[in-house]
């Protein structure tokens, strides 16, 4: 399993928002299994988000595509994401 964060800041939340749920059909077709989503707590419209793969093939395609670049634009997503990869390694409940 591997886990693709990206990190970037936007110009609002709601709206971020808004245009990331819109596009679940568009994550779940290119693969992801489960993600999550992180504000930070000093800056609201900084956001990190966690998207999981069964690998790194999948996770890097979605990275790349032209649907993500598309949506992050009308999202309002300023300037480049960070992006990184790691594998998945241990998940505990607590």
């Amino acid at each position: 399993m591997v886990t693709m964060f990206a990190r970037h800041h936007v110009n609002d939340y709601s709206s971020w928002k808004r245009v990331y749920d819109e596009i679940a059909p568009v994550r779940k077709e290119k693969g992801v299994t489960g993600a999550s989503v992180h504000r930070d707590v000093n800056d609201l419209n900084t956001i990190t988000i966690s998207h999981q793969f069964k690998n790194l093939d999948g996770a890097k395609a979605f990275a790349d595509s032209e649907e993500l670049k598309a949506a992050m634009a009308r999202a309002g997503v300023n300037g480049p994401p960070e992006i990184w990869f790691t594998e998945d390694v241990e998940r505990t409940s607590n």
